[in-house]
């Protein structure tokens, strides 16, 4: 069966101004939110806005601005969360401390229908999406890609001409590193990017031009 078309619409959710995807399946309208963090009736205006049916909740890390709606959301669709990695349980725990941070008020504690792991696949309709576990960030972190549409969904792992914090609670400087160039750069160079926080980029223009991971910055 040929892998249908996918599309996907942008919105900067939270005080953090956090990109939250949807993205859905052309031929079935069948839809994933990745990284609700926040501002559920604003998300749920645009799935129906663009006329999707929500099949799922999609989470890459386990930060509250990416997480904390994530548990609300998916159980007013009557829907499954699936990811991030187990090893952001210790976040997802938490986040029901969020709630009064102002911004925050769907804060609650969330856990998983389904735990990510590198090299799984993850279906929304028809369209089926890769996974690849990026530590460093945070150690359960997540990047979720669709290989016909060249487009991934990379959370706070990379940014445009910057890299993910990690000062955080088990972050890794040099193991986020390490999952950029390793899991992330063999994808392709022509790979866009959505990131976390800020505007779209691709693989092959960090790799030139980010001063953290570029060919040049590493020595390569």
């Amino acid at each position: 069966m040929k892998e249908p078309p996918i599309k996907a619409a942008v919105l900067p959710v939270t005080p953090y101004q956090q990109n939250c995807s949807l993205v859905w399946c052309t031929a079935t309208k069948r839809a994933a939110v990745i990284d609700p963090g926040g501002d559920l009736e604003r998300l749920k205006a645009l799935i129906a806005q663009q006329g999707v049916t929500l099949e799922k909740v999609l989470l890459t890390h386990g930060h509250l601005d990416h997480a904390s709606g994530a548990a609300k959301l998916a159980r007013e669709f009557g829907v499954k969360i699936e990811g991030p990695h187990k090893d952001d349980l210790f976040l997802l725990e938490e986040l029901g401390r969020n709630k009064v941070r102002p911004g925050f008020g769907d804060a609650e504690n969330c856990l998983p229908d389904r735990w990510l792991e590198d090299g799984d696949t993850i279906t929304v309709g028809e369209a089926t999406f890769g996974v690849r576990h990026c530590p460093g960030h945070t150690p359960g972190h997540v990047v979720i890609y669709h290989d016909i549409a060249r487009v991934a969904f990379v959370g706070d792992v990379l940014f445009r001409g910057s890299v993910g914090r990690t000062d955080f609670p088990r972050g890794n400087h040099q193991q986020l590193v390490d999952s950029i160039t390793q899991r992330l750069w063999p994808l392709g160079d022509d790979i866009t990017f959505v990131p976390g926080h800020g505007d779209t980029s691709t693989f092959g223009w960090e790799r030139k031009t980010n001063p953290y991971v570029s060919d040049l910055a590493l020595g390569n």
